[in-house]
């Protein structure tokens, strides 16, 4: 079954169930899917579907942090609340040493001496870590690594 087909069955449960809060999310991810599909003209892979739902996860991250900032509990709630049902279709999130791992992996493979770099290696790790880990988390790691990388060359006078 494909997350599209899982999420529109997960919507007729939880109307014949009553849970409205999941009904609306899984709607709105929905709908967010649709005008993807509009712009693109044709129906998305589950790979895409799959990005969908990391924009709508990450939109929810954003809202928690600004409705913690200005001190607003219940929108906070809110949107934690919506985000834990969207994380239910996202897969497992990588830890920091997987996601350290990938990115030295991402940084072997692209033959990455520098910063200027970096967009291979996001291109490279950017299939990998889709819905998995949170891409300023990854690109902060790239620039880390890649920092590291290039003073180390600079030290040893290989670079």
């Amino acid at each position: 079954m494909s997350l599209q087909d899982r999420i529109q069955t997960d919507i007729a449960v939880a109307m014949r169930g009553g849970d409205g809060l999941r009904r609306d999310v899984l709607r709105m991810v929905v709908s967010a899917a649709y005008n993807v599909e509009k712009r693109q003209g044709r129906p998305l892979t589950d790979d895409e579907y799959l990005a969908v739902l990391s924009r709508e996860a990450k939109t929810r991250r954003e809202s928690v942090d600004a409705f913690r900032a200005g001190g607003r509990d219940d929108l906070v709630a809110k949107e934690e609340a919506e985000l834990a049902i969207i994380g239910e279709y996202l897969p497992a999130a990588l830890s920091d040493d997987e996601l350290t791992a990938l990115v030295r992996e991402g940084i072997a493979a692209t033959g990455a001496t520098s910063a200027r770099d970096m967009g291979k290696v996001m291109g490279w790790l950017s299939p990998k870590t889709r819905g998995r880990a949170d891409g300023k988390r990854v690109s902060e790691l790239v620039v880390q690594s890649l920092a590291a990388a290039d003073l180390a060359a600079h030290d040893t006078g290989t670079h």
